[in-house]
């Protein structure tokens, strides 16, 4: 990967970041509020739908650069050695190597932003000094596995899906997508994998949620998952599947369509 190449992406991934997280984070609350173990309306129901929106602002931008970043030099490194019908396994690779890093800067905004959401009541900053205060710097990577373990599975099937729609659409009509047509692939592949990680979604919503010492708060994915089974049933394990779809629907339009958009005005 070329250093030109490298500041494209980086550049590229922290803009179309930053427009996707601001532009749909009222969905994201509503989200989050939904799989809340304290209720819809008890989290703030329509209440302070901004709450959180500044850690969300302060993380965007590192968190899409890391992704794509990494993404692009893995997939630029795994395509010179491996086989053209191994693409879709190249995507894959780079795109869990991606999460893993991106979630280091993720994880810490997505426990502030989450807690804010759900006490609308409470600053960012006050969320924020809280966690500290109570759980130390670990409260801020609570849940890291289990965002880890939602994200890579997610990007197993949005990633090679966005890919393959692409190929197939610029085989299609005979030359490479516009970056309309690459957002467009976005979204149907951003919904259609936001709807089957949905129950990790909400295991890792419960896992931040947890109260410190409590039986989610320890992280166990399965134990969450099975304590959401217990009490809620299957409508529990897709709480806000609604929203989630709408929103990465619309976030990968949005996501895709201006990285794709600014690394070829860059480029």
């Amino acid at each position: 990967m070329e250093r030109a190449e490298f500041w494209v992406s980086l550049t590229a991934g922290g803009i179309a970041g930053v427009c996707v997280d601001l532009i749909l984070f009222p969905l994201d609350t509503i989200k989050t509020r939904l799989q809340s173990p304290q209720g819809f309306k008890k989290a703030g129901g329509f209440r302070g739908i901004y709450a959180g929106v500044p850690s969300a602002a302060v993380g965007s931008f590192p968190n899409a650069a890391a992704f794509f970043v990494t993404y692009e030099y893995v997939k630029c490194l795994l395509r010179t050695a491996s086989p053209p019908y191994l693409s879709p396994v190249t995507h894959m690779a780079a795109a869990s190597f991606g999460e893993v890093v991106a979630c280091l800067i993720r994880v810490p905004s997505e426990v502030v932003k989450q807690r804010a959401q759900v006490s609308p009541s409470s600053s960012t900053f006050q969320v924020l000094s809280n966690t500290l205060y109570q759980e130390g710097i670990q409260g801020l990577y609570r849940g890291y596995k289990s965002t880890v373990l939602r994200e890579i599975p997610f990007s197993l099937v949005q990633f090679p899906l966005w890919e393959s729609l692409k190929d197939l659409w610029s085989w299609k009509q005979g030359h490479v997508v516009d970056s309309w047509q690459s957002a467009t692939c976005g979204a149907f592949a951003g919904g259609f994998a936001a709807a089957v990680t949905t129950p990790l979604d909400v295991a890792k919503t419960r896992i931040m949620l947890a109260k410190a010492g409590s039986s989610n708060a320890s992280g166990n994915v399965l134990s969450a998952l099975h304590s959401v089974w217990r009490s809620q049933g299957l409508p529990g394990l897709f709480a806000g599947v609604v929203p989630r779809m709408t929103a990465i629907s619309l976030g990968g339009f949005i996501f895709l369509g201006t990285y794709d958009k600014t690394r070829r005005l860059l480029l």
